[in-house]
């Protein structure tokens, strides 16, 4: 089995790089028991656009389905708590804030989804807050499909982080 992942030497022993990733290169879940806890949040945004008419129904509240934003927000709020039964590898985390925002846009036309969480814990919650946004995103589609089925799903990705021992991380700092 060829391995591709790169390792490097500690006091004579080789770690992966990747910390998923054990020393025969299978999947692993990073263990966390010896980090201190440390509050952490991660802020990640998205966007959702659309033609003229579906954001004006959707404003004016006559989507289909109904409240299509108030869906959408709850969603992913719902989605952030279910992350690591979505993602393999990530830590089941009590999370102690997600705030998902759904801002319309209508120059795009179309709405800006940005979701926070924030905890106090032994790992980060970046999956948590770019899940949140894809989610709702998916659900903003899936709740206006109806009216557009062009609708487009953009630029998920996250904006900050802080806590850790990786330090804070803000989008565009690494320029």
């Amino acid at each position: 089995m060829s391995q591709n992942f790169s390792t490097s030497s500690s006091q004579g022993s080789q770690t992966p790089s990747l910390t998923h990733l054990d020393m025969q290169g299978q999947a692993q879940m990073v263990d966390v028991s010896a980090k201190p806890q440390t509050v952490r949040q991660a802020t990640a945004v998205g966007q959702v656009r659309m033609l003229r008419a579906t954001f004006d129904a959707i404003a004016a509240g006559n989507a289909p389905k109904g409240d299509v934003l108030g869906t959408a927000r709850l969603a992913g709020i719902m989605a952030a708590k279910q992350t690591a039964n979505l993602i393999p590898l990530c830590h089941p985390l009590p999370l102690q804030k997600v705030e998902v925002q759904i801002i319309p846009d209508s120059d795009l036309p179309g709405y800006r989804i940005e979701a926070t969480v924030k905890i106090k814990a032994e790992t980060g919650v970046e999956m948590e807050a770019l899940t949140a946004v894809s989610v709702a995103a998916l659900t903003l589609y899936d709740m206006a499909k109806a009216l557009e089925k062009s609708i487009c799903i953009e630029e998920i990705h996250l904006i900050s982080k802080t806590g850790g021992k990786s330090g804070d991380y803000h989008y565009g700092d690494e320029a």
